[in-house]
């Protein structure tokens, strides 16, 4: 009799139980989640530049090319119909639907969305959607996580793990550096690691950019070697560029957020596609370097061709004009917003990590040419230093992650020579957008609904706890309807002192509690005169099913009650008693320190 695949990964997991330790199967979790993040990151990072070069290769670069305005529309409907036709509307939005999934939902991230975002992130950003290719490859990454912890029934403190391994993986085989995608886990995903849990997020890491590197060996996303060093004097305008740089990222931030209520007034979401894309693609067509994630752009500004932004675009003939390039760069600074927040609330997937590093290494190019161009300064800025440099300090500003920002262009230019004006842009730049903004881009939506509390081991541990565990059922229920006899009929099989009160359709009308009955129940005559309904009273507190146990613990708190009732719109579903919540709170700490233990031992 064959074997179905359950029972054989039931079976794997009993002999796992029996010869491998949890700290190696951890390590063995990790490797494989870094395999496959770095494998989803080849996959999508090929599928983006082979749909590129199938629409633009043939473009004559000194006319504008009109498909430009139509082909970030067709994209976008194409992504929409995925999600529609095949997702079911059930794909979430990148890393704050993944912060989402780990601080409400155990960390479990559903299972399609292993290649979901990999297949919508590349129509969009492939067909020339403005946004980049990290939140949906980390996404995915995260999720070959989750899904392997799921598999194999490992802890939320492990699947969490996991995930980490996953987001480094992903970080790690798009750009080829592996620190930067472990501080990246920790600064944006805010995951509470211990010390030694950073031993599975460094393999993963490793593991997902050496399956890059094996895999597209000749594939760099920035084929640049540092020629020009940072040099003391240029430190007052490194730290100009760090204010700009943050002042950048609120302007970011801000109008990120109109730029996608403009195109959410339409209500309907093929509708939504069409506007957005509408929008976009003449966005792309008047000015080309936004057509997808700026990142050839960005080459062709290290590459010293700075012209070369103009290529089929209506502006070619100024392509000698420095004048004009700038101009066009301040543009570019002050659009590529709208462009990416018209993408994503168009229907199309990405996310900001590209868009922040394509404006920030305008606004470094765009700084240092402007400078040079005065001749105001007994030497010449390097404006490819600044490029990079740019690229770090809004990326850092809008993320809150300054460290990743720092090691992300440090490994990229391979080497630390221009570490010091990275740590200026980079933690300048944090501070200013800090003034305005006290959460990241990332953090925004969490922190303002008050769901941003990942280093609160209370807080945690109540995520952890489901409802629908925790409701008792065992009260015996009486009809609104009943009299008085009913009710003393339901206190003689009960073993609790509180009667919810329903009706046929087990609508909550209220509360009779022992107390309530006491003086009267004993009056024979008074068994058919009383009715319920006129000696029910319905609790000053309830609580709703959608309501996160730091609600219902607040619940408590303020009504002093030990068991409050449970709704579903006007529906009794049952009663919380704060002493079960307290048993079960007490049991996954314990579980949690075990966890912790476990990663270690």
């Amino acid at each position: 009799m064959r074997m179905n695949l359950s029972t054989v990964f039931t079976r794997l997991y009993k002999w796992r139980l029996k010869h491998i330790s949890s700290r190696n199967f951890v390590i063995i979790l990790s490797v494989l989640t870094g395999l496959g993040g770095g494998l989803a990151a080849v996959l999508l990072r090929n599928i983006v530049h082979g749909i590129q070069h199938l629409l633009t290769h043939s473009a004559k670069i000194d006319k504008a090319n009109l498909w430009y305005f139509i082909f970030p529309t067709i994209g976008i409907l194409l992504t929409v119909a995925f999600r529609i036709y095949l997702n079911r509307n059930k794909l979430g939005r990148g890393i704050p639907n993944l912060l989402y999934i780990i601080n409400k939902k155990s960390g479990l991230v559903p299972k399609d969305e292993t290649y979901s975002h990999v297949a919508t992130s590349g129509l969009t950003v492939g067909f020339g959607g403005s946004t980049g290719l990290e939140a949906p490859i980390v996404t995915t990454g995260a999720a070959i996580g989750s899904n392997l912890g799921r598999l194999f029934h490992v802890g939320y403190k492990k699947r969490t793990l996991l995930i980490g391994c996953g987001a480094a993986a992903a970080i790690g085989g798009i750009f080829g550096a592996p620190i930067a995608g472990v501080i990246f886990t920790l600064e944006v995903l805010l995951l509470e690691l211990t010390i030694p849990a950073f031993i599975p997020l460094l393999i993963s890491a490793v593991s997902g950019t050496l399956v890059s590197l094996v895999i597209d060996p000749n594939h760099q996303l920035f084929d640049f070697t540092l020629t020009e060093f940072f040099h003391y004097r240029e430190t007052p305008f490194y730290i100009l560029l760090g204010i700009i740089c943050g002042l950048i990222s609120v302007y970011f931030h801000r109008n990120i957020q109109f730029s996608r209520k403009l195109v959410e007034r339409v209500n309907k979401q093929w509708g939504k596609a069409v506007f957005g894309g509408l929008l976009l693609g003449l966005l792309i067509f008047v000015l080309p370097p936004l057509y997808g994630e700026g990142y050839e752009t960005i080459r062709t500004l290290l590459g010293g061709s700075s012209g070369d932004i103009l290529d089929n675009s209506l502006f070619f003939n100024n392509y000698s004009n420095d004048w004009f390039i700038l101009l066009i760069v301040v543009v570019l600074i002050l659009v590529k917003v709208f462009a990416t927040g018209f993408t994503i609330s168009a229907g199309g997937n990405g996310g900001v990590f590209a868009p922040t590093m394509f404006t920030g290494a305008l606004t470094g190019f765009g700084l240092s040419k402007f400078l040079n161009k005065l001749s105001f300064l007994p030497f010449e800025l390097s404006e490819k230093n600044f490029v990079m440099v740019g690229m770090a300090g809004v990326a850092a500003g809008l993320m809150h992650a300054p460290l990743t920002c720092i090691f992300l262009i440090a490994e990229i230019t391979g080497g630390y020579e221009l570490i010091i004006p990275l740590m200026i842009v980079s933690a300048l730049s944090f501070a200013t957008i800090r003034y305005f903004e006290d959460h990241s881009h990332y953090h925004f939506e969490m922190a303002k609904k008050g769901q941003l509390h990942f280093h609160d081991k209370d807080k945690t541990v109540l995520t952890i706890m489901k409802m629908n565990k925790l409701i008792e059922r065992e009260f015996t229920e009486v009809m609104v309807d009943g009299s008085l006899k009913d009710l003393v009929q339901a206190v003689t099989v009960s073993k609790r002192n509180i009667f919810p009160v329903i009706d046929e359709q087990r609508k909550f009308h209220g509360i009779v509690t022992l107390d309530d009955i006491r003086q009267i129940m004993f009056d024979s005559k008074k068994h058919e005169t009383v009715m319920i309904k006129d000696i029910l009273h319905r609790p000053g507190y309830q609580v709703t099913y959608d309501d996160t146990m730091e609600d219902v613990m607040k619940k408590f708190d303020s009504s002093g009650y030990w068991n409050l009732p449970v709704i579903d719109g006007e529906k009794y579903l049952g009663f919380l008693s704060k002493s079960k919540i307290f048993n079960q709170y007490r049991g996954l700490l314990k579980k949690e320190s075990k966890e912790d233990a476990a990663i270690i031992d």
